[in-house]
């Protein structure tokens, strides 16, 4: 399945054991979507379209603008006023042509998430407000779509794997987002990142996880993140994993799930 000129450039890969010849095919076969195109998305983007993900989708409706560049490393000076979507297609291409790059400059919302996510394997959420990620989060569970999802804040970052659709060994559904945050916090309390800023290599450091948590997910090696939440302190720089299990109370999986379609996400 790779040309001459793919196993050149992908050989740092296959020569690890973990991946090899039948990892490096499964990343070329496997479909991501990325779910914004900012300070995560960027950084994601770059390192999957590098590592040889075949088909990469990017949702953003937004365009590029100058205090962008401080952490959104797939834009550059002269892309601002494009689309955002446009501007990382021509990055990607120009970093790996093999890669098949699919634009969605929409704004995700109710009536398009699931047609969305419903073509790709594997959904990455780099988004940067609460509504987003719930909405997402959701509309993985009913479209059975693994989910990875980050979030930054000032100094500090968290990231996890949802499978919510899917069951343990002891046959009781994994946890979703609702298990770790029920609620999403009321509007105005948590500042946005224009008014309180983001540290920018923060928001590359957990887009790269991002992407090596997508690629292991790809390939199968190691553990995954199902289950485990990790919270970067980019003050300290510690790093701190918090396990976490189904709430059987949660709205999605528990045991009386009252959320049962995405119609309490409508405007």
């Amino acid at each position: 399945m790779l040309t001459a000129d793919e196993l050149e450039r992908y050989a740092r890969h296959i020569v690890l054991r973990e991946v090899g010849g039948p990892g490096q095919a499964a990343l070329k076969k496997a479909s991501v979507l990325v779910v914004g195109a900012g300070g995560l998305g960027a950084p994601v983007l770059m390192y999957l379209a590098a590592a040889g993900v075949g088909r990469l989708g990017a949702v953003d409706d937004d365009v590029v603008s100058l205090s962008n560049l401080q952490r959104q490393i797939i834009h550059t000076t002269p892309d601002i006023g494009r689309r955002k979507v446009d501007s990382a297609a021509e990055t990607v291409h120009a970093l790996n042509p093999h890669v098949r790059f699919e634009a969605h400059a929409v704004r995700l919302d109710a009536g398009n998430v699931m047609s969305l996510i419903d073509d790709y394997d594997l959904v990455l959420d780099g988004s940067d407000n609460f509504e987003t990620r719930y909405l997402v989060s959701d509309a993985c569970f009913f479209a059975g779509k693994p989910l990875i999802t980050a979030a930054l804040g000032v100094f500090d970052g968290s990231l996890t794997t949802i499978r919510a659709h899917e069951r343990d060994a002891d046959g009781h559904f994994n946890p979703t987002y609702r298990c770790l945050f029920p609620e999403r916090p009321p509007p105005g309390t948590v500042p946005a990142c224009a008014e309180a800023g983001v540290m920018g290599a923060l928001a590359g450091m957990l887009g790269s996880m991002m992407a090596l948590e997508a690629i292991r997910e790809i390939v199968g090696f190691g553990e995954s993140l199902v289950g485990r939440l990790v919270m970067v302190d980019a003050r300290a720089m510690r790093f701190e994993t918090l396990r976490y299990t189904r709430d059987p109370q949660n709205p999605l999986n528990g045991d009386t799930p009252v959320i049962i379609d995405l119609s309490g996400h409508a405007a």
